[in-house]
């Protein structure tokens, strides 16, 4: 799956870094010349290379999955998931400075913005980590038959970015900085509510009472009620094959006047119920056995 741009007709390259500080994150342009520009540029048509080789198409993110260290995953830039990098994408008039990479400790990520010849926007972000340990340790050039240590500070760019957006959507190459840089975290906790709120009206015969308060406290529960959210799992779920497949895995459920509740101790055990991570098979004869799958892709046929 292609990014919508066309690396023919680029009318502009930008590079930037995000800043880490009191008032929060934020974005800033850094003047680059003509070579870093083309630097750019290539970085972004090999990462675009790297996720072509792992998926194509890409899957569908998925918050509540763990995920490989490289993996092609897609979001729709839309999704509430793509906050963060949707709000960088489509920032028009950046403030501009040099002086930011005088000091990096403050830089979490940095990235290159690029217009196409149809004004079609494309963004490239990666997390910041190999350049900040390069800054610290020392350098050597060999230049005039010798070596010498470099006396400046360095940027080291890398070979491909973690991520490229365009105007529809967002892809993945690298699931951990994806998180990391579109502050996942802090994002999925605080729609905890939202998408409790959106489950339920799903599944009105469950008390969402104490699913609501574990989500909105703990992060991988957070996770998984927006991978149920995202994915409409809940939908035209019968309630006896839920009790049944709670029963089997050691859900603790109980059925008051019509509604399940669900034991504080199994509210991730529910969760995984919901999001088909809690299951039972059995292959011998009145032997079943119940199995947490850690990760998991739907068979199509």
């Amino acid at each position: 799956m292609s990014v919508a741009f066309d690396f023919k007709s680029v009318n502009a390259t930008e590079f930037g870094v995000g800043l880490e500080e009191n008032e929060g994150q934020h974005f800033v342009l850094v003047p680059v010349d003509a070579s870093v520009q083309d630097a750019l540029r290539e970085m972004v048509q090999t990462t675009q290379s790297e996720m072509n080789e792992i998926d194509d198409p890409p899957l569908p993110y998925e918050p509540s999955q763990k995920y490989a260290s490289l993996e092609h995953l897609y979001l729709a830039l839309d999704d509430e998931m793509a906050t963060q990098i949707r709000t960088l994408h489509q920032a028009n008039n950046l403030p501009v400075s040099g002086k930011v990479m005088s000091d990096t400790s403050n830089v979490f990520c940095y990235f290159a913005k690029m217009v196409d010849g149809k004004k079609r926007r494309l963004t490239a972000i990666r997390r910041a980590t190999a350049f900040k340990g390069i800054l610290k340790s020392r350098l050597v050039q060999f230049t005039t038959d010798a070596l010498r240590l470099i006396p400046d500070k360095v940027f080291k760019l890398d070979n491909d970015f973690d991520l490229i957006a365009d105007d529809d959507g967002v892809s993945v190459l690298r699931p951990s900085g994806f998180e990391f840089v579109g502050q996942l975290k802090e994002a999925i906790l605080a729609a905890a509510p939202a998408n409790v709120k959106l489950i339920q009206s799903d599944l009105p015969f469950v008390d969402f009472a104490p699913i609501l308060e574990y989500a909105s406290k703990h992060p991988r529960a957070a996770r998984y009620v927006a991978s149920i959210r995202a994915q409409k799992e809940a939908r035209n779920v019968d309630k006896a094959f839920l009790l049944k497949l709670c029963e089997n895995t050691g859900v603790k459920v109980e059925e008051v006047k019509g509604k399940l509740i669900i034991e504080d101790s199994s509210v991730m055990d529910f969760l995984g119920v919901l999001d088909r991570r809690l299951y039972q098979v059995e292959l011998v004869k009145g032997s079943p056995e119940s199995f947490r799958a850690a990760s998991r892709r739907k068979i199509t046929s």
